[in-house]
């Protein structure tokens, strides 16, 4: 069964988009960090885990970047930041 996770990342001083967090629709929290770890860090630069929330609410998210930025995350994959095709 696919379960939605949003990932916060620990800030560092280095400007990142990982600073919203990351939203991953997955069979399980491994499942969703390998989908990180191979298609967001290379991309966006690596990133310390700080929390995850599994089932995430989505009306939870922030309302102006987040929110209207997203990918489909009933889909399998990365979906904030929108990296789905």
């Amino acid at each position: 069964m696919l379960r939605r996770y949003w990932f916060s990342f620990v800030r560092t001083d280095r400007i990142s988009s990982l600073g919203l967090g990351c939203g991953v629709t997955a069979l399980s929290r491994l499942d969703a960090e390998r989908l990180i770890k191979e298609m967001v860090f290379p991309l966006l630069g690596e990133g310390e885990i700080l929390a995850v929330v599994e089932d995430i609410d989505l009306n939870s998210l922030e309302e102006n970047h987040v929110l209207p930025n997203i990918g489909n995350p009933s889909a399998p994959g990365v979906w904030f930041p929108n990296l789905q095709a």
